[in-house]
């Protein structure tokens, strides 16, 4: 087996939001699962192994990206006729995207077998091509007029389990997407909401009531995207609901403010999940997730490991069948190794967040193997692994 150590680390934040920080300073990899986490004491019987001096920085999951609409595997971005985006992204952490809809695929076909056949080459694409080595969960099934519940257990069989926000097609409203939802949920889909104004031409403006009576699994873009809902809907999801609810870069930063704060009063942190919403009309934000962490721990007053559970194992309890998202015995090893910035204020990542800056981060592992090391992205990182 593949054997990867990281010692010497300063601090390892964990994604999971009831314990964000862990003892220890020690990671084993075998293969492309954590096996070990701790002291010096397991660097005593690692044997042929490939080992990675932290030099006392951080180190965190792999961050998730839950909102971007791919279109190809090689990571060309139609909206804004931009390739490589996807591995842009990677050198800002991110090491998971799931698909919100291949919503600007060209041509996309609006007719139930056609958003079908979508969905089904969306998810096998992305399957079969990992853009830089980024895992896309592709293939997010676009809610056309028309669909039956026996098209949802014939799209399980094929693999694809995720339905894209609603409202991007022509399944707009409650009484026509509560009976898909609850067909998708019957097939162990997972279902996002798009929520707020109408962001494209095509698309809808979806209120809070209409969330609460679809009910999915994510309330997309919670503060917009780009065009939020009020402060008192916001309120009727957090107190009526228990969904996911995603914070956008791509959205309305007012409204970020007011979730982050309520969610905090209200002690819902764990259902605060974090994504780009790009490419879209605001654009391509490669660093976008990262900012997320920053805004939160730095203008939001949550603490910086709790923020980085928001773009790691928050996300990882909504979809909920991926091995990913924890730094933890027997999952999947996407990790990050980052420092404050040089010139920073911060003496360390996480302070580096909660100042209000981006870390320098100097090594992207996805699986258990180094794909990056020192991103093309982020300023560089004041103290560099060995």
């Amino acid at each position: 087996m593949a054997t990867l150590v990281i010692k010497n680390i300063g601090t390892i934040v964990s994604g999971d939001i009831t314990k964000p920080i862990l003892e220890g300073s020690v990671i084993v990899v075998e293969d492309n699962l954590i096996s070990a986490i701790g002291g010096e004491e397991l660097l005593a019987n690692i044997g042929d192994a490939t080992v990675v001096d932290a030099n006392g920085t951080t180190v965190t999951p792999g961050l998730w990206d839950t909102h971007v609409h791919v279109t190809t595997a090689d990571g060309y971005g139609t909206r804004q006729k931009t390739f490589g985006f996807i591995e842009s992204a990677k050198n800002g952490g991110v090491t998971t995207m799931i698909s919100a809809g291949e919503c600007h695929f060209p041509g996309r076909p609006k007719d139930p077998s056609g958003t079908k056949a979508l969905a089904v080459v969306g998810h096998k694409s992305f399957a079969n091509a990992k853009p830089a080595g980024v895992k896309v969960e592709g293939g997010a099934l676009i809610m056309e007029k028309g669909l039956v519940e026996k098209d949802f257990e014939d799209l399980a069989k094929e693999g694809v389990w995720i339905v894209g926000e609603i409202g991007l097609g022509s399944v707009n409203n409650p009484e026509l997407a509560a009976p898909m939802v609850e067909w998708a949920h019957k097939n162990g889909f997972k279902v996002q909401m798009h929520t707020g104004g109408t962001s494209i031409p095509g698309s809808s403006t979806v209120t809070a009531d209409d969330v609460i009576k679809t009910k999915p699994d994510v309330v997309s873009h919670i503060n917009g995207g780009p065009t939020a809902i009020p402060e008192h809907e916001v309120d009727r999801i957090m107190d009526e609901t228990p969904f996911a609810m995603e914070v956008v870069q791509c959205g309305n930063p007012k409204i970020a403010t007011y979730v982050l704060k309520r969610a905090a009063e209200k002690g819902q942190l764990g259902r605060v999940i974090f994504g780009n919403d790009a490419p879209s009309g605001t654009g391509i934000i490669p660093l976008g997730i990262m900012r997320n962490i920053s805004f939160a721990a730095s203008m939001g007053g949550i603490e910086p490991a709790v923020a980085v559970a928001m773009a790691t194992g928050n996300p990882a309890k909504v979809y909920d069948r991926l091995n990913r998202g924890t730094i933890a015995v027997g999952k999947e090893a996407d990790l990050l190794i980052m420092d404050a910035p040089m010139g920073s204020v911060a003496d360390d990542a996480l302070g580096a967040f909660a100042a209000g800056d981006l870390p320098g981060l100097s090594y992207v592992i996805i699986d258990g193997k180094v794909n990056v090391k020192k991103s093309s992205n982020t300023p560089p990182a004041k103290r560099k692994p060995c």
